[in-house]
């Protein structure tokens, strides 16, 4: 390896090859030299000719080499595949209309030790997919596009919001209190100070002391963390969007969340109307906005109430398949568990599902009209939750009592439940104006524009179980 330069200096991509010279004639010489570097994923010889294929992040070039004009033909007719090399050459076609780099010199930049899979089939095994995304990026196109995908998909949703005067800033991935979620945290401990800390469920409460502090508009892509189990749906660690808007209400986080998803899907995909598991989804403004217990009345047939006693609010329960029932829930935990039952995968969408129990959404604004329910609303598209938002509450000593409910339910046994957050609290006190949030999956949502199924697809590296020892 002590060959390998140290460094290495190409002067074009191989799609900017493609876009500068696709045009030329077949057997056009264009008497331009440049230098491209990638791995070399394909070889085959002709005698004293010999072709492969050069690909970078951005695509692939033909590379043909001769023994006339090659500078060590026969090195290259060794190199391994999957080797990084660097090549300078003159950019030409060949008689069957190939663009090629035709090489003159040529360079290792990197062996690679481990083959990759069959450039034509790419790697198949799913484990070896995710434990070595590096393997996958190069062997199958179709995840690198994903990624593309996953880059730009935040890049531009960062863009719509600053260009509608959201601030982006950065909170704390350690709480000394868990909360913004009902979700079991990550625990460690902190050694200089001698405390446990958490890995953050969310970052909502510290966004919203930021709305206390004058950032009247701000929002957050951050990693959070809960300790949950493995689905297609599920990683324990993962990328929300939490954005918060004062002055205003859930309606109008309703009509950010369609604006901003519609906008995604234009601009990545260029159009609204996709294919999802083959499918068709409409993601266009206005998304159908439905009550909760509605949507449970128009899938399961049953119509239930908060106000119904909580006995027979169990019993339907039961009859609909909700096979564990705690005593210790209300009739809201009830009717949540019969709508997620019942109801939610059912629902293509994309549709608000509107007005959830006081109960069970104990950060949300209590609804202006409707008792013991709350302004809140979750995006449901293809059957899954991608995101959820309230009217947020601003009452300090209605946090309280909420936050007590929810320590004595997890003094009670209840992991996913919330403590009291002094601090958020006392920032409250300080005066929280009308405000909407909104919280967005953004894995669910790349999943959603790249038409894949599982959340493994869309996180680099995903957590898995440990590989069994040989």
């Amino acid at each position: 390896m002590t060959d390998i330069p140290y460094r290495f200096e190409p002067d074009r991509s191989t799609a900017s090859l493609h876009e500068e010279f696709d045009r030329i004639e077949p057997a056009a010489e264009t008497g331009v030299t440049v230098t491209v570097a990638g791995r070399l994923m394909l070889r085959r010889e002709q005698g004293k000719l010999a072709f492969g294929e050069l690909r970078d992040s951005s695509g692939a070039v033909q590379l043909f080499a001769g023994a006339a004009w090659t500078e060590d033909f026969d090195g290259f007719t060794r190199i391994s595949l999957g080797d990084w090399i660097g090549v300078t050459g003159e950019v030409v076609k060949t008689k069957r209309g190939e663009l090629s780099v035709k090489v003159a010199t040529w360079t290792r930049l990197a062996a690679a030790r481990q083959g990759f899979g069959d450039k034509w089939r790419g790697v198949t095994d799913v484990d070896t997919r995710y434990r070595q995304r590096e393997v996958d990026l190069w062997a199958n196109e179709s995840s690198r596009r994903v990624f593309q995908l996953r880059s730009r998909t935040i890049s531009s949703m960062r863009r719509w919001l600053e260009d509608r005067g959201f601030v982006e800033v950065e909170t704390p991935t350690f709480h000394v209190v868990p909360g913004g979620a009902l979700a079991k945290p990550f625990t460690t401990h902190h050694n200089a100070l001698g405390m446990d800390l958490f890995l953050r469920v969310a970052p909502e409460l510290f966004l919203k002391r930021l709305v206390v502090g004058g950032f009247e508009r701000v929002f957050e892509i951050a990693r959070v963390f809960r300790n949950e189990g493995l689905s297609t749906r599920h990683n324990p660690e993962f990328t929300m969007l939490e954005l918060y808007q004062a002055y205003a209400d859930y309606g109008d986080m309703m009509q950010l969340t369609e604006e901003l998803v519609a906008h995604l899907a234009r601009e990545l995909l260029g159009t609204t109307s996709i294919q999802y598991a083959g499918q068709p989804l409409d993601l266009a403004p206005p998304w159908r906005r439905a009550t909760l217990v509605d949507l449970v009345e128009e899938h399961a047939g049953v119509r239930v109430d908060l106000r119904m006693p909580v006995d027979e609010l169990r019993r339907i329960a039961r009859e609909h398949g909700v096979e564990k029932i705690d005593e210790s829930w209300g009739p809201g935990k009830v009717v949540l568990e019969i709508y997620e039952k019942t109801t939610e995968s059912k629902l293509w969408g994309p549709v608000f599902v509107c007005d959830y129990p006081r109960e069970v959404s104990p950060l949300a604004r209590d609804h202006r009209e409707v008792p013991d329910t709350v302004e809140r609303f979750e995006a449901i598209v293809a059957g899954r939750e991608l995101a959820n938002a309230f009217s947020e509450l601003v009452d300090p000593d209605e946090q309280r009592r909420r936050f007590v409910a929810q320590a004595d339910a997890k003094a009670a046994g209840d992991e996913e439940a919330m403590a009291v957050d002094e601090d958020y609290l006392r920032a409250l006190e300080h005066g929280l104006p009308p405000t909407g949030g909104l919280g967005i999956g953004v894995d669910r949502l790349v999943m959603l524009l790249a038409g894949v199924e599982s959340i493994r697809d869309v996180i680099l590296f995903p957590t898995l179980r440990p590989e069994a020892s040989s």
